[in-house]
């Protein structure tokens, strides 16, 4: 099914879209450059409109490696401690998702967006890379949402892409489809969270902009489902 571009999409399509990533992340793509572009623009200063939110931005563009990574993460999520490069450890990328910014006067966020524009970029660049940061946005937002005693901190990542993307989105061997590990031992995200996969919903974008309510259907009886399998 074709559908018309982003600015002939329904007015406010970004709160539809937002509400489709309650329970999950996005995987969203177009071949359209300028589409990907509105698309995050406009979903992403509707985030940072609400209260209790931070909008986290990370521009694939200038992503090539994990250096590039986690100065853009260092620019957007400050801390006292400056990052290591590397995803894990008590410095990495992991931890710097943990963090949460306090300022004085300003209750701590309850929301945290992350939206990564041009994410085929690093996807062409260095795949692995992106599968173990993914991984790790993936496995942290479980992790507060499942697992931490803590004040909660939901964090959900919507990824915009082209063709890349797409491809890498519909494999489920992947990491937007299932937990990476070493081959050796079960993966390291399912143990810590209890969830077999990463709850992401990859979809066009012009099915996103039009057709948000059949989606939020689909999720609706799949949560369903999962609740049945699981006797809950």
């Amino acid at each position: 099914m074709g559908y018309a571009r982003t600015s002939e999409a329904p007015v406010g399509w970004e709160a539809e879209v937002a509400r489709l990533t309650e329970t999950r992340h996005l995987a969203a793509w177009s071949s359209e450059a300028d589409e990907r572009i509105v698309f995050a623009a406009r979903l992403g200063a509707f985030w940072q409109g609400q209260t209790g939110v931070e909008v986290v931005r990370l521009f694939g563009r200038a992503i090539r490696t994990i250096d590039d990574l986690c100065e853009q993460l260092e620019r957007s999520i400050p801390a006292d401690r400056p990052m290591r490069r590397q995803i894990g450890g008590q410095s990495g990328v992991a931890a710097r998702l943990r963090h949460r910014i306090e300022l004085p006067g300003r209750a701590p966020a309850q929301f945290r967006y992350l939206v990564w524009h041009d994410a085929d970029d690093l996807i062409a660049a260095d795949r692995g890379l992106f599968a173990a940061a993914s991984d790790a946005i993936a496995g942290v937002a479980a992790e507060s949402e499942f697992v931490c005693d803590d004040l909660l901190l939901l964090t959900r990542a919507v990824y915009v892409g082209g063709p890349l993307l797409a491809a890498l989105a519909d494999d489920e061997q992947g990491p937007l489809c299932s937990w990476q590990h070493d081959g050796v031992s079960e993966p390291f995200w399912r143990v810590v969270s209890g969830i077999d996969r990463p709850p992401v919903l990859a979809a066009p974008i012009g099915r996103l902009l039009h057709d948000p309510e059949t989606l939020a259907t689909e999720l609706l009886l799949a949560d369903l489902d999962l609740e049945d399998a699981l006797g809950l």
